[in-house]
């Protein structure tokens, strides 16, 4: 696709899963020799774009070694991201993250600069810090092509933002088939909010951090019956690329096999057809039929309990282990979404019903809490 005098194909290498050396996810060593193998078929294929970031434990430094090193800059597009939110007291503090990646990365300049993961309580330290000063002054350096951010978080913030920040080149979106309508998520009105500013978009988790490739067993059955030489995982690049206005669409891989699989699918990709779209919607509608805790997020009861329960985020983080049965990743995601917003843990809870009588959706929010207090304490 043509972006700003750019030819970028439509598959993006997310580098936040790199392998490790032993195989071992806790270690975090990362296995430059296969990230190299990885990169080779990456660029033989045609596919330019890398994404890297500030906070992404050794990524730079491997991409450095694995991509910078080794190919002439002119032939590849590489981004990267400043997370203001993370132990930053100044802006002098921020502004060393770039200086960091710059040093990390030996680029000389990002194809790609985006502020990481605006929304919520992240916001404000970019506009404190001036960051979005920092940016355009880095633009006119040259040492940035060209700057957005990415974002967690409602439609309505979303458009907020892009309101403040209409210097804003594009936006990178959580975006794939099981959050396209999910209302904790709202990936659809998301997108139609960055498409309504003419904002062109980056999708990231278009595999919801691997869930896609291991969906319920009724939505494998309906993929591997529709099309069974494709990988299940294949399903939810498609469906993300097949948006308009977007940049690239990024999958985060941790090996060769994954590797050869993307590009086996997206080096001639054209579109979905008609019947595939069909197979998708086939697939959401099993995903609906999976009985979830039905939190919109809204967070009228976070208003009103005294003991600032995280309800929406323990919900949530239930929901996934209901759609996924992957503990950890549930866990992962409690963590994030209540201990990491300041929120209490369902165990906390004490009863008092309050939430209840605010929910529009008339969840017995007290039981259902108790059932996740079992989970995550």
């Amino acid at each position: 696709m043509s972006y700003l005098g750019s030819e970028i194909k439509k598959l993006g290498f997310g580098l936040m899963r790199l392998p490790k050396v032993s195989g071992d996810s806790a270690n975090d060593v990362i296995d430059v020799e296969q990230v190299k193998k990885m990169v080779d078929l990456f660029m033989e294929a045609g596919f330019t774009y890398f994404d890297t970031a500030w906070a992404y434990t050794g990524s730079e430094e491997a991409i450095r070694k694995a991509l910078v090193e080794r190919y002439p800059r002119e032939k590849f597009q590489l981004a990267t991201k400043n997370a203001a939110w993370i132990n930053c007291k100044t802006r002098e503090d921020a502004i060393n993250q770039f200086e960091t990646s710059l040093a990390r990365t030996g680029a000389g300049y990002f194809d790609f600069y985006l502020l990481h993961n605006l929304g919520e309580m992240r916001t404000h330290f970019f506009d404190d810090f001036n960051m979005w000063s920092f940016v355009r002054e880095q633009k006119e350096a040259g040492k940035i092509k060209h700057f957005g951010f990415s974002f967690h978080s409602t439609p309505e913030e979303l458009e907020e933002i892009l309101v403040s920040h209409p210097e804003a080149e594009f936006v990178q979106l959580q975006i794939n088939y099981a959050d396209w309508n999910n209302p904790a998520i709202q990936s659809r009105r998301c997108y139609e909010v960055a498409r309504k500013h003419k904002k062109p978009v980056i999708i990231m988790e278009p595999v919801k951090g691997g869930m896609l490739a291991t969906p319920p067993e009724p939505v494998v059955k309906i993929l591997k019956d529709a099309e069974p030489s494709m990988s299940v995982p294949s399903w939810a690049i498609r469906f993300a690329a097949d948006l308009d206005g977007l940049i690239v669409v990024l999958s985060g891989m941790s090996s060769i096999e994954q590797m050869k699989d993307n590009i086996s699918y997206m080096k001639d990709f054209k579109g979905l057809t008609d019947s595939e779209k069909a197979t998708i919607k086939k697939a959401q509608g099993e995903l609906k039929k999976i009985p979830l805790i039905p939190c919109t997020t809204c967070n009228y009861c976070a208003k009103v309990c005294p003991m600032s329960i995280g309800i929406s985020g323990t919900f949530t983080a239930m929901n996934y282990l209901t759609l996924y049965g992957d503990e950890s990743a549930a866990k992962h995601q409690e963590s994030w979404l209540v201990n990491m917003h300041g929120r209490k843990k369902a165990s906390e809870c004490i009863r008092c019903g309050a939430c209840e009588g605010t929910c529009p959706q008339h969840i017995k929010i007290r039981d259902r809490l108790s059932e996740c207090a079992k989970i995550f304490g």
